[in-house]
Parts: structure tokens; sequence; C-alpha cells
């Protein structure tokens, strides 16, 4: 027996919210994603913007990446992989060294097919390393 899942109507926050992420590529943390997104919804709360990240990574919308400090959010759900520096804990998207990838470029292992893939890189960025 199927379970009706209740529709979630998309609010003014929840839609500005979600256009933000897709509009800026540093993986803002919750923080900054409040900040930016009190400036022009300065009644929201932060639970509202906290409450909102999750209910959007539960159902797929977004995506996060944990580094020591700091959740980042992103809300490029395509496959790509994400180097991570472990100085100033920025995120940065890496796409194309990892569809060179014989791996991924042919979506098959030897235990089976990939769907899909998250990676992680950790390093120095170029910034830090200056």
């Amino acid at each position: 027996m199927k379970t009706l899942q209740k529709k979630e109507r998309m609010t003014a926050q929840k839609s500005f919210i979600l256009g933000y992420l897709k509009s800026v590529k540093s993986h803002p943390s919750a923080e900054i994603i409040y900040k930016e997104v009190k400036k022009k919804l300065p009644n929201i709360s932060q639970g509202t913007v906290y409450r909102v990240l999750n209910n959007f990574k539960r159902k797929g919308d977004i995506i996060s990446i944990d580094t020591k400090d700091t959740v980042h959010f992103d809300a490029d759900i395509s496959d790509h992989a994400h180097f991570i520096c472990e100085n100033c804990g920025n995120v940065f998207d890496v796409i194309d060294e990892c569809s060179k990838c014989g791996i991924l470029k042919n979506k098959r292992t030897k235990v089976g097919a990939i769907n899909s893939y998250k990676i992680n890189f950790y390093g120095i960025c170029k910034k830090c390393k200056r």
C-alpha cells in the first residue's frame, strides 16, 4: 500500500534560499546563507534557514559537504567532486578532472555499475599555498 506524501508548498523563504544557493559557486555555510538571505528577508530567523536547508538536503534538492569546522551547502546536485582546503576550509568544485577518470567516464567497476558518486579531495588550495 502506497502512502501519500504531503506536497510541500514552495514559500517565498524556501524559494529565496534555494535561489541564492543556485546563484553562488562558493559552497556557503548555513551561517553565510542566513546572513545573505536576511539582507533581503529581514524577518527570517536563523532556525528557519537551518530547517529549510535540512529539508532541501533530505529531499535531495541540495547536498552538504562536511569540512573539519563547518557544513557547506551546494545546489549543484550533478555528479561532481569537491576539493576541500585543509587550511582555510573552503570548498571548490572539481569537475573536469573527475570526468576524465576511466571508472567515472564508463560508470562501471568490477563490482557493479555506478549510478552516482560523491568524491572529496583534501589538500591545500592555491591561495593558502602562497
